[in-house]
């Protein structure tokens, strides 16, 4: 039987989604539009069952591999890709790709400010950097904050090369910090600059939870390479594991030489399960990035209606899937993440609490129920433990789930007294 609370939350939702109607059904033109553009890709290509075969050993001519890599190249129009099971995040991915392209002595600069927390111990700017890290090894690095806009400061970003810079480095997503996503034509100004005043540098966009939700991607407007994570966006859901790189031949042979060896490159590594969820979940990707897009509005929309802050607003335009609220008190954020933890699919027993998590300088509290784990393309919600406990919630693999879990979040906060709702004294 419902409650007096959750009938409220209920007419809460109802109505945002009344409201959200037209910047709905904008995000379903997008669908059709990035999906028409897969399937041309994969009709021009010929993907037939044989792509989808196992391979073992060296891996050498492996069909499938290399035809899903040729896919990856054309969806982001660029000259190569190197699509693998064997990198295991988007932080891997990075790595690769900036071990890769950088040798002792070079020097990169992050445009976008400082990157995501991950990516600290990668280059070595942590309190305590690991052993490995670009720094160790003799790269030097610069960070240019974005400017009071939110946009990239081409500017101070050219103003900080060297002689020895050989690689600009730009997050789309806000990761925790409180920004606006960047949208892949923000980078157009930055890339024309380089490529006309130092053609021999090269900008790499971290594209993290930005993939397919804008009709064209970073590589469309200038940027070099594009990075990301196939649990995310372009895994669809259904990809169980992977990463991705997309760029020039040459950049992404090196990139590959990193993970394999160098003259091997992407000639090298096999896959004994089927590629079937790679192709179908790169197939699946514009739909399920579109359910994610609207479970974020819906959330950010009805926590607005409750009196919080939401980057980006719900009637904003979305440069990824990621919904950041500010909630300013450590309870709500720890009860709101249990909220979505026990509207999960998997592990709803499970109560998530703050711990220390690896890669990450403060507690973290994170509710992940997801069927591959740590899938930020299913439903999540996480969100360090420090003012003001913002709660970063992206994902879900259906719109109804995503409603579902925003009920429930809601219901847990009213019912543990963090969050009043309307009628409340």
């Amino acid at each position: 039987m419902k409650t007096e609370a959750s009938q409220l939350i209920e007419s809460l939702i109802s109505r945002a989604e009344g409201e959200l109607a037209d910047i709905f059904s904008r995000i379903d033109q997008n669908e059709i539009i990035r999906t028409r553009q897969i399937l041309d890709v994969f009709r021009s290509h010929a993907v037939s069952y044989r792509h989808f075969a196992p391979s073992s050993g060296y891996g050498y001519d492996d069909i499938g591999r290399d035809t899903l890599e040729k896919i990856y190249a054309d969806i982001f129009h660029t000259e190569a890709a190197l699509m693998r099971p064997q990198i295991a995040s988007g932080t891997a991915a990075l790595s690769l790709t900036l071990f890769g392209l950088t040798r002792p002595g070079d020097h990169l600069i992050s445009a976008t400010g400082t990157p995501y927390d991950t990516l600290t111990g990668i280059i070595g700017t942590g309190a305590v950097p690991p052993p490995g890290s670009l720094k160790e090894q003799g790269r030097s690095y610069t960070e240019i904050p974005l400017r009071e806009d939110g946009k990239i400061d081409t500017a101070a970003v050219e103003a900080a090369i060297r002689p020895e810079t050989t690689l600009i480095i730009a997050q789309r997503s806000r990761g925790y910090a409180w920004r606006k996503s960047l949208m892949p034509e923000d980078f157009q100004e930055l890339a024309d600059r380089i490529h006309q005043s130092h053609p021999g540098i090269l900008l790499m966009v971290d594209n993290c939870y930005g993939e397919f939700v804008r009709e064209k991607e970073p590589t469309d407007f200038g940027a070099d390479l594009c990075v990301g994570s196939l649990i995310k966006n372009p895994g669809g859901g259904i990809a169980p594991t992977g990463g991705y790189v997309v760029g020039p031949e040459k950049s992404v042979e090196r990139i590959a030489w990193r993970l394999t060896a160098p003259g091997l490159g992407r000639e090298l590594g096999s896959y004994a399960a089927s590629y079937r969820p790679y192709y179908q979940g790169l197939f699946m990707a514009p739909h399920t990035t579109a359910q994610a897009l609207k479970t974020a509005i819906l959330t950010a929309r009805v926590l607005e209606g409750l009196g919080c802050e939401a980057s980006p607003g719900s009637a904003e335009p979305r440069a990824d899937i990621i919904q950041a609220v500010k909630l300013h008190q450590p309870e709500r954020l720890v009860a709101f993440c249990q909220g979505i933890q026990t509207a999960s699919p998997v592990d709803s027993m499970a109560l998530p609490e703050p711990w220390a998590m690896p890669g990450y300088e403060d507690p973290v509290v994170m509710a992940a129920g997801t069927f591959v784990a740590g899938a930020s393309i299913e439903l999540s919600a996480d969100g360090p433990m420090r003012e003001p406990y913002t709660v970063y919630m992206q994902g879900a693999l259906t719109y109804a789930h995503g409603r579902i879990a925003l009920a429930e979040a809601l219901n847990r906060m009213h019912a543990g007294g963090t969050m009043k709702l309307p009628g409340d004294e």
